[in-house]
């Protein structure tokens, strides 16, 4: 690629587990990006409610991994690799996958085993993406953290493989879920046909979803065979396609080579079409072109927060900074509460030096998501540049421990502590983050 992928889409390296050591090679990245995860959840929305279960608690984040896989690991959120996304075909295919990851969620395969692990209440706190201290309740720094992160280690598949039974009891809801939703549940044997005869494959030639999810031909019989039952109650949803295609669309735009999207898209004839063509001219160096092509995806569609988020990430990332923080005004006005959207606002407006600005607007993206690790660095120098120090140490610290490293994260914590009023909020935070520290057996001077 011509460019880091972390200039681009914002990726934040989640540390989800707070057993005092670095982050595992295997670690992988979250890809957070407000237009994606809108589209995933306005594709996820019928099957939750169908399941009984409310769509403003559970979060659909991306993986960045090229692999076929999904899991839960907690009741609040789905991870989908990016791979995933990137393959399957229709929109049905991709809310027949949610739909069973929401089965597992609605029945209580997930609260079962979370009630067997200590909860990290502290960690919790911190509003971190899961909660879960798997290091610390198994005594295994490499166990939680491959848990947490979803590697491929054995540790991992202990607590994220389902069984047989589980899995034909998440088939059977999912399949009711896409019926009652109207959504074609013969897309979940289109969905196993991309893993038919994996299992007789290799562990290391396996994707990681035929080791989470035991795929026999008795399972394939049985969805087949629940599907026919319910066949004939599917409805068109051109809006859930729509939705299916923006997100694969600026997916593939970010995560393929530029000249890939451009063969593709020489004559857009969509809103979806003009935004790849814009991301893909943007990062083959042709900013110019691609701001134009982003001009018309904004007159197509006036208004759109995602669609001005995106022209805001990109003035950022091509240095028109005031232009940028223009544009960050206006996704943030049109959709106040999404957190990734007052973020790139606040970073724009430490671009321009706007210090005070910026403040307020990332206090409002961090009471929204507090574990967005690039909202805390951008925080924290806004702090430093105000000359609130004591408020910078304690946002540094909390970025540190979101990231997994405690021992700086405490560090930092015990400046806050010395900086700030006793009994401040900010004081309390740098407690917790100490507290956290010390759970993990992390020595902390003291004075």
């Amino acid at each position: 690629m011509a460019r880091p992928l972390g200039q681009r889409i914002r990726m934040a390296l989640m540390a989800l587990v707070f057993c005092g050591v670095g982050l595992p090679a295997a670690a992988i990245g979250l890809i957070r990006d407000p237009d994606i995860e809108h589209a995933l959840k306005e594709l996820a929305r019928p099957v939750i409610t169908a399941a009984g279960l409310s769509p403003s608690q559970i979060k659909i984040l991306v993986v960045n991994d090229q692999k076929l896989n999904a899991f839960v690991v907690d009741t609040q959120h789905i991870l989908l690799h990016s791979g995933l996304i990137l393959t399957v075909k229709t929109a049905e295919e991709l809310q027949a996958v949610l739909a069973h990851e929401v089965a597992h969620i609605a029945n209580g395969h997930i609260s079962r085993r979370i009630a067997n692990l200590n909860t990290a209440s502290v960690a919790a706190r911190f509003g971190l993406l899961m909660a879960l201290a798997v290091g610390a309740a198994s005594g295994s720094a490499e166990a939680g953290a491959a848990v947490a992160l979803g590697t491929a280690s054995s540790a991992s598949r202990v607590f994220l493989s389902h069984t047989r039974a589980e899995e034909a009891s998440a088939d059977q809801s999912a399949l009711r879920y896409l019926a009652t939703s109207g959504i074609d549940p013969t897309a979940m044997s289109d969905v196993l046909d991309y893993f038919r005869g994996q299992e007789v494959l290799s562990e290391t030639r396996q994707d990681p979803y035929v080791r989470s999810h035991p795929l026999t031909r008795d399972r394939i019989r049985a969805v087949e065979g629940y599907a026919a039952a319910y066949a004939g109650r599917a409805q068109e949803h051109p809006q859930a396609q729509y939705w299916f295609l923006r997100a694969q669309g600026k997916l593939s735009a970010f995560l393929r080579k530029p000249g890939w999207t451009l063969q593709r898209v020489k004559s857009p004839k969509t809103d979806v079409d003009l935004m790849r063509l814009a991301v893909a001219l943007h990062s083959a160096g042709q900013h110019e072109k691609g701001m134009a092509a982003m001009n018309q995806l904004i007159a197509a569609r006036p208004g759109d927060p995602y669609y001005l988020e995106l022209k805001g990430q990109l003035q950022l990332e091509g240095r028109e900074f005031a232009a940028a923080a223009s544009t960050y005004g206006a996704a943030a006005n049109a959709a106040p509460g999404d957190p990734l959207i007052l973020a790139g606002y606040g970073r724009a407006l430490v671009a321009t030096g706007q210090m005070g600005s910026a403040v307020g607007v990332l206090e409002r993206a961090r009471a929204r998501d507090p574990a967005d690790p690039r909202m805390l660095r951008d925080l924290a120098v806004a702090y430093a540049k105000t000359g609130n120090n004591g408020m910078a140490s304690i946002v540094t610290a909390e970025r540190y421990a979101v990231l997994g490293n405690l021992k700086t994260a405490a560090i930092h914590a015990k400046r806050a502590e010395a900086l700030l009023p006793r009994g401040s909020p900010g004081w309390i935070r740098a407690q917790d983050v100490l507290s956290a520290a010390k759970s993990a057996g992390i020595k902390i001077k003291e004075g």
